[in-house]
């Protein structure tokens, strides 16, 4: 594969971000991760309000885009309000039909590369408390669980509890 580019995403790439999550969310469903995400859960309107807002990352290879996250700056539902200390990644996705395995770490690394341009020192996220796995996934990536949060809003409208997860980005260790 080539070597991968980043980019701000922009408008005239909603779709192709719509339908990246989508596939995500549909391998998630094939691998048995079935409380995550639904396929159709998100569509271009919730990818542009992200992009006015915070930022929405793309990872291409042959000019094709194969991942892409979102970067806030805020995230009051799952962290409350905070002092401007930290980025918050969401969304962390990968074309698992065209990329080697590690890709997406990179991808986190990039964005924690972001948060510290900005001049943040952590960089934050959360995921579903019941999935096993992608917490692992974290762990293993350097993040430490900090905390839970129950009832977070969905987009379809059901809360759920999540783990929070941050890792400091002090002293290189991003």
């Amino acid at each position: 594969m080539n070597a991968l580019r980043f980019r701000p995403a922009h408008d005239t790439d909603l779709a192709t971000v719509v339908r990246l999550r989508d596939d995500a969310a549909r391998w998630m469903l094939a691998k048995g991760v079935t409380g995550q995400w639904r396929p159709g859960e998100l569509g271009g309107d919730h990818f542009r309000r992200i992009m006015e807002n915070g930022e929405v990352w793309l990872a291409e290879a042959a000019d094709r885009v194969v991942g892409a996250w979102e970067l806030w700056w805020e995230d009051e539902e799952a962290w409350g309000p905070q002092l401007p200390t930290a980025g918050y990644v969401h969304r962390l996705m990968v074309d698992h039909s065209s990329v080697p395995p590690g890709t997406g770490r990179q991808l986190l690394r990039v964005a924690e590369r972001r948060v510290a341009e900005a001049g943040r020192p952590l960089v934050r996220l959360d995921c579903l408390a019941d999935n096993v796995p992608l917490t692992a996934y974290y762990l293993n990536a350097g993040y430490q669980v900090v905390g839970h949060k129950e009832g977070k809003p969905q987009p379809n409208g059901t809360p759920k509890s999540f783990t929070l997860l941050e890792k400091s980005l002090r002293d290189g260790e991003e």
